[in-house]
């Protein structure tokens, strides 16, 4: 044993003058107790009792497992970690003579690095961060074994045990957070779904005022072609009317004696519907009424034929402008 926290040493090869190194070794050769050379994979000769084989390194990848270990975080948590390192000798001569035991030292060199690393972050980072923080590990033992002739390729940790409580508080601060997060959803859906309501009553509510005023304008358009047409057809009566009086012989005669009877009828449906009525002085004089209804109609008649004499005199005048007028004045006498 080289000490009581050393490996126990490999059994070195013998000098038997002419050896072979295997592939990926690399021995160092003392000479009466002084490094002599480094002997490459292949044929090699000693020279008898001057020559011995100190060291024997390989230069393969090798993987340590680093044992469990305790570590403190920056917000005072104790975690408990383990993880597995991967190095490698790229200098023989400074691996035999720069440290006592490789594997050793790198190992505990891993495990106070990591400890160093885990202090200087917070739980939840060293737990969402395990690249990050292998990385610095790997090159923190980098630059503390450059002297030793070793390369620290990967450093992975494997395991991270956090004490019970925390594990129970992490869990339920999961548990919180899905609940946190399934409320908003919630709320988000009650929300776009009130909206959706007062959107669709809205879109309702438009849709019936302008059903409403398309209804309130075809009604009002139909009232008014309703009184323009029986305004017409009214037109057209009188105008049929006053065209029979004129053109048939008597029509003044019956259309007075119409305006009688509608008379005599009107004062009778007054005296079945109310028990008082009003009559004009002259109630009991129908032939005055008659004439009186008569006369009114002879004003009108006569005021409608001088309108329209009126109306064709330019016409007349416009045909006869070579006479000189005489047609005018015949016309007039």
């Amino acid at each position: 044993m080289r000490g009581p926290l050393l490996r126990p040493a490999k059994r070195l090869p013998s000098n038997t003058v002419i050896k072979f190194v295997p592939q990926q070794e690399a021995w160092v050769v003392e000479r009466m107790g002084r490094f002599s050379r480094i002997l490459e994979p292949g044929l090699a000769i000693l020279v008898p009792f001057l020559d011995r084989i100190a060291y024997t390194q390989s230069l393969k990848e090798v993987a340590v497992e680093i044992p469990t270990q305790t570590a403190i975080t920056q917000d005072n948590v104790t975690l408990e970690l383990d993880g597995v390192l991967y190095y490698r000798v790229v200098d023989p001569y400074k691996a035999a003579y720069g440290v006592a035991d490789a594997e050793f030292s790198i190992t505990q060199l891993a495990q106070t690095t990591m400890r160093a690393e885990i202090g200087q972050m917070t739980l939840d980072t060293t737990l969402a961060e395990r690249n990050t923080l292998n990385h610095n590990i790997v090159n923190a033992i980098n630059l503390a074994s450059e002297s030793w002739g070793i390369a620290c390729l990967r450093y992975e940790i494997r395991d991270i045990h956090p004490p019970a409580k925390v594990v129970e508080a992490m869990h339920s601060q999961v548990s919180a957070e899905r609940s946190k997060r399934a409320q908003i959803l919630e709320s988000e859906g009650s929300r776009q779904s009130a909206i959706n309501v007062a959107e669709g009553a809205k879109q309702a509510q438009i849709l019936a005022s302008e059903a409403d005023k398309a209804q309130q304008i075809n009604r009002a358009m139909g009232e008014a072609e309703a009184i323009r047409q029986t305004a017409m057809a009214e037109a057209q009566a009188i105008e049929r009317v006053a065209q029979a009086i004129r053109q048939t012989e008597g029509g003044e005669l019956a259309a007075g004696l119409h305006v009688a009877q509608q008379y005599v009828e009107a004062f009778g449906k007054i005296a079945k519907e109310s028990n008082t009525i009003v009559v004009p002085a002259s109630a009991n004089d129908i032939s005055g009424m008659v004439a009186q209804a008569m006369s009114v109609f002879s004003t009108v008649s006569n005021g409608q034929r001088k309108q329209a004499a009126a109306l064709k005199a330019p016409k007349k005048d416009s045909s006869d402008e070579g006479t000189g007028g005489f047609g005018s004045e015949q016309v007039g006498h």
